[in-house]
């Protein structure tokens, strides 16, 4: 699985106040597992003193009330029971999501829900549940690409839990996926998720900055971060070059060899980056590795589009938190076209 970090979806369809499903079946199978889901919660202040608990559980744990106190007294998240409570479900995900697009797009198969509005992916608790339906959208032809998710928000309709599929990252990482949780909680306007993904990702990177310094850690890796943006370059590049190809008048079959020999394109120029700078071995080889189409390339860029915006406004707003909250709650209450026309303009580039 390619960088986590990339993987930070919002399934709110799993909710019982979400409705629009195309199936009862498919919201009976989301309503069962977000009741499981619940039912397996414990309050975390209770794990910290009970004897038969690991040590090296509770210690995880204390770390995620510590962030979870820093994420409420000194970025001003909400301060509620969200991530003040364990869930072991016993597995190492807890949804799979599925995206999906037409064969010659890059424009995701879209999801709506009367709350959440419209996302690109359906999500599910059982991986096989999830497979099942990505076979039958290939039957007719589309892309699909099924992700494994360790976490996700409702929005401050239940109280999130911490999950043991989190417990598998490191410290800082639990850290910095509990502000990003939180910033969706703190705001969250339906049917713009680059606007929702990149003010979550400021808050996750700003709060994990301060974090650091206020325990007095090091900053971050910055060689993995390096490798990250330049992995992720080559992808946005490559899906650059897709949407040029699309937009042509080829025929289908001429569109279909130019699709593969795109991706080949994105593996070789992939394993020249990683021979020639980081030393003949990458993060992203499994990735890479692994068949490529357009559904696999939906994540990227999401997260990260107007990131450079929100830390302008946050300049802007004097590094205040609340006040912060305030300019963004603003600009989401905006048309979407709006919206987007004021985080160009806040955009450093622009």
């Amino acid at each position: 699985m390619f960088d986590a970090l990339l993987w930070r979806w919002v399934p709110l369809a799993v909710t019982l106040l979400l409705s629009g499903c195309s199936t009862l079946d498919y919201y009976s199978h989301l309503a069962e597992g977000q009741l499981q889901l619940l039912q397996a919660r414990k309050p975390i202040s209770e794990l910290l003193i009970a004897p038969t608990v690991d040590p090296n559980l509770k210690q995880r744990l204390a770390l995620t009330q510590q962030a979870r106190d820093f994420a409420s007294a000194q970025l001003g998240l909400p301060n509620n029971r969200s991530y003040r409570l364990y869930a072991d479900i016993q597995r190492p995900f807890v949804v799979w999501n599925m995206f999906a697009t037409a064969e010659f797009s890059l424009t995701p198969e879209l999801h709506c829900f009367p709350v959440a509005g419209c996302v690109a992916y359906r999500g599910f608790y059982s991986q096989g549940r999830a497979r099942g339906a990505a076979a039958l959208l290939k039957q007719q032809g589309l892309d699909t690409y099924l992700g494994g998710v360790e976490a996700y928000s409702t929005l401050g309709w239940f109280d999130d839990p911490i999950l043991n599929t989190m417990l598998r990252w490191s410290d800082e990482r639990v850290a910095a996926v509990i502000f990003h949780e939180l910033a969706h909680q703190q705001l969250y306007v339906a049917d713009d998720s680059a606007f929702n993904e990149s003010f979550a990702s400021f808050v996750e990177h700003e709060g994990l900055r301060q974090w650091r310094a206020a325990k007095g850690l090091p900053s971050s890796d910055p060689q993995g971060e390096q490798q990250r943006e330049h992995f992720i370059a080559l992808v946005l590049a490559s899906r650059t070059r897709l949407q040029q190809l699309y937009d042509s008048d080829l025929a289908p079959a001429q569109m279909r060899r130019g699709k593969q020999a795109e991706f080949e394109r994105l593996r070789a120029e992939y394993r020249a980056l990683r021979d020639s700078q980081w030393g003949g071995s990458g993060r992203y080889d499994n990735w890479i590795n692994a068949p490529i189409n357009n559904a696999k390339l939906l994540p990227f860029g999401l997260y990260d589009r107007w990131v450079p915006a929100f830390a302008a406004l946050f300049e802007q707003a004097g590094s205040h938190w609340p006040r912060f909250y305030q300019h963004v709650a603003a600009l989401g209450k905006l048309p979407k076209i709006e919206r987007t026309q004021a985080l160009a303009r806040l955009t450093p580039e622009a």
